[in-house]
């Protein structure tokens, strides 16, 4: 199934200018400066503002064009806003089954989604008595019962704190992978977005999009504001491999690409995604062999954004493949190694400041 959305109008002051052709699959990140239409193209796709000339079809069935325009209540989407929106009066079994009520067909049982969304021990309680967290773990229950072909979240992790985020974010890639249901969500953390996006759609504030492709390529395009971030990173999706019991690391495996990570990453076979910071990541032309860097990883150049500043932002490919890193490095080191693109290297990541993105 795909995606295909054309939205192009004013809005007041605003004017939005969107073509997009999306993945019927996996999670899609849209992220962009505030007031650039994030929300504004999720209640276009939801139906709740009609765009003169929009078109919007999923699969093979059209939800708006010239001539048809389906409201909200006969498009099935399911929607989750930055506030739970739970139905105070209701126990969260109800507020859950009210989900039910929408639904055309019964493709997703409340069983797995009680099951996925740890939602037994809420059962009996209203929203009242729930933590922040807990109230939206049950708003995405209610929004996947309705059956939904599509899912829209705008930001429903901004009101959390980061422990209560990072609760819910491995959910979110379980729920599109358990049920087949695609994700567009918003936010407003490149982060949370790295730690969960198959795909990515950047926005500019200009309500255009800037650019659109798999979250990999994009993370590692030059061209893009995004890779030249302080905080720029990759992220890798790793098998996990054999559990040091003595040191206590994890190989973490792809093709041509081992890396060591501390701490128990799950059983071997286990799928993880890690974030690479590009400031986590050195090159050095020689292959040290006294150093306390664990993982050190022949590499190339392949680019390099030579601006002036500073710092000097590399991307590098380690195996056959290749595998992209981000490198973030200051212009003396540069001038000093003699380095460019085309030249082999040594890319090394202290073992420490790994992150798991999962």
């Amino acid at each position: 199934m795909s995606i295909e959305a054309r939205f192009a109008g004013t809005l007041g002051a605003f004017s939005l200018d969107v073509a997009l052709d999306l993945s019927g699959t996996g999670i899609t990140g849209l992220f962009g400066p505030s007031g650039c239409g994030k929300t504004t193209l999720l209640r276009c796709l939801a139906g709740l503002i009609r765009m003169p000339g929009g078109v919007l079809r999923v699969g093979d069935d059209i939800w708006q064009d010239g001539s048809i325009f389906l409201p909200p209540h006969r498009r099935e989407v399911g929607y989750v806003f930055q506030d739970a929106r739970l139905f105070a009066h209701l126990s969260v079994r109800e507020n859950l089954r009210f989900g039910l009520r929408r639904a055309h067909e019964r493709r997703i049982s409340e069983a797995d989604v009680i099951d996925i969304l740890s939602l037994v021990p809420l059962l009996g309680r209203h929203p009242g008595k729930l933590s922040g967290g807990e109230r939206q773990r049950v708003a995405i229950g209610r929004a996947l019962l309705a059956q939904p072909r599509l899912m829209l979240m705008d930001e429903p992790l901004a009101a959390l704190d980061r422990a209560a985020a990072h609760q819910i974010l491995p959910k979110l890639r379980e729920i599109s992978a358990a049920f087949g249901v695609p994700v567009i969500h918003v936010a407003h953390d490149m982060a949370e977005l790295e730690r969960i996006a198959d795909f990515l759609v950047l926005m500019r504030q200009d309500g255009r999009v800037a650019a659109s492709g798999p979250l990999a390529g994009m993370l590692t395009d030059l061209s893009l504001p995004i890779a030249l971030r302080q905080e720029a990173a990759v992220v890798l999706d790793f098998c996990t491999g054999a559990y040091d019991e003595t040191y206590g690391l994890t190989e973490c495996k792809l093709p041509d690409l081992i890396l060591t990570i501390p701490g128990r990453l799950g059983p071997p076979g286990s799928m993880v995604r890690l974030r690479i910071l590009a400031s986590d990541v050195s090159v050095a032309k020689t292959q040290s062999r006294d150093s306390s860097i664990l993982n050190i990883l022949p590499a190339r150049i392949l680019e390099a954004e030579v601006a002036q500043g500073a710092h000097i932002r590399l991307v590098l490919g380690v195996g056959e493949a290749p595998v992209r890193l981000l490198c973030a490095i200051t212009r003396k080191s540069w001038d000093t190694l003699g380095i460019r693109p085309g030249d082999a290297v040594f890319a090394q990541i202290k073992a420490v400041a790994l992150a798991e993105a999962r």
